[in-house]
């Protein structure tokens, strides 16, 4: 499959629109399954979808973290992040776990759509003054080898459904970094230290929505958020399609 990021100019929406079209099709020819069950004929059956934990109630008014009450959480007490906000739609668990697998690892990249259009109204509820949506990139070697960005593949369809400017060659990795799975919340920091840079031409003045799939202790969005007001953007908010919670047993301390 050809990467799929590019500027959503009103010619690459009709470009979007081809390849929905044609997933229409191939759906009909070859009936997919549920991402999050395997349920044969629909893509994100209506029981997965209503089985969504959404992310709701006190959260860290910094990070978005779940917790008993207001205000910051400890870790961003000790350690701000660069970003304004941080928001999560669901908790890291199945079915939503199960279907962004299959979007990473599968090549199930159907998924992308189905997830962004059930999260979308829970995204427009965060009322965010943003104007430009930017996936979290890979780095060139796993780009590579996956043959696509699984973010992307979720933030196409729902720049086009809120509204947004989609500038993915904005942001881009200054280097290669290991996987940030098994890591502690120090080790990621450092992982993901200066890993990005951005174009000044195409965010300056930009209030960002930086996008990635799974939050566990913020670490990469807060390290790209560093180099786009490096660059000049206005104001970096962060989403992402789930969150890690401490007891899914995660080195997150």
């Amino acid at each position: 499959m050809a990467v799929l990021e590019f500027r959503l100019t009103i010619y690459n929406k009709w470009k979007y629109q081809i390849f929905h079209s044609s997933g229409v099709v191939l759906d009909w020819l070859f009936p997919p399954a549920c991402g999050g069950c395997n349920r044969p004929g629909t893509r994100w059956c209506s029981d997965c979808q209503k089985k969504v934990q959404v992310i709701s109630g006190p959260v860290c008014d910094s990070c978005g973290l779940p917790q008993a009450g207001s205000g910051l959480c400890e870790r961003c007490q000790q350690k701000p992040p660069a970003f304004k906000l941080l928001r999560s739609w669901a908790v890291f668990q199945n079915p939503v776990q199960e279907a962004l697998h299959r979007l990473k690892y599968r090549r199930d990249i159907g998924m992308g759509e189905a997830l962004a259009n059930q999260m979308s109204s829970h995204i427009e509820t965060l009322n965010w003054p943003v104007d430009t949506l930017l996936p979290i990139p890979l780095g060139k070697k796993r780009l590579r080898e996956r043959g696509y960005n699984q973010v992307a593949m979720v933030a196409i369809p729902l720049s086009i459904r809120l509204g947004l400017d989609y500038h993915p060659s904005a942001l881009a990795r200054a280097r290669e970094t290991r996987t940030q799975v098994g890591l502690s919340a120090r080790e990621r920091q450092e992982n993901v230290k200066n890993a990005f840079f951005a174009d000044g031409q195409k965010i300056s003045g930009r209030n960002i929505l930086l996008m990635d799939d799974v939050s566990t202790t913020g670490a990469t969005l807060s390290s790209a958020a560093e180099a786009l007001y490096a660059s000049g953007a206005r104001e970096v908010f962060a989403l992402t399609i789930a969150r890690a919670l401490p007891q899914h047993s995660l080195k997150i301390v």
